[in-house]
């Protein structure tokens, strides 16, 4: 089992508040944790490829875990999610659909697509810790990933 130092976290975001917000909250519970960002679809595409400046696996690890926003410049986050999913050496990679939309038409392509979970983004740095709390006891301390 991976412990929090080992793991990696790829948050595709591309509101710089929303990120600080994010590492902030994470950093509160679990800042062993290697959380690499990047800004919008094609950007995650490419780290996850190592394509261009993340083709050092030293400096852009292979995730343990996605966050994917869905609204995203360049590539929007449905068609992140189709392209990891489509991609054998990508597709066991767990991706968490984390966005604004509460709507049950994006929930149910998420899931579709094949998205791990769809989580709604909270609206308070309280509301944050308290989903980080929950997100971090499962993906990383509970759940078996492959490497």
């Amino acid at each position: 089992m991976k412990k929090p130092l080992d793991f990696v976290l790829l948050m595709a975001e591309d509101d710089s508040d929303d990120q600080d917000l994010f590492k902030d909250a994470l950093a509160h519970y679990y800042d062993p944790v290697k959380l690499r960002f990047v800004a919008d679809g094609e950007e995650c595409c490419d780290y996850l490829k190592r394509k261009g400046h993340y083709a050092n696996p030293e400096s852009s690890p292979r995730p343990d875990l996605i966050l994917l926003d869905l609204n995203m410049p360049r590539k929007n986050g449905k068609e992140v999610l189709s392209e990891i999913k489509a991609d054998d050496s990508l597709k066991s990679i767990p991706v968490i659909v984390f966005t604004t939309s509460r709507s049950p038409s994006d929930i149910q392509e998420a899931y579709q697509l094949g998205s791990n979970s769809y989580m709604v983004k909270p609206n308070s740095f309280r509301e944050t810790l308290d989903l980080i709390q929950q997100l971090a006891g499962f993906w990383f301390t509970a759940a078996e990933l492959p490497d």
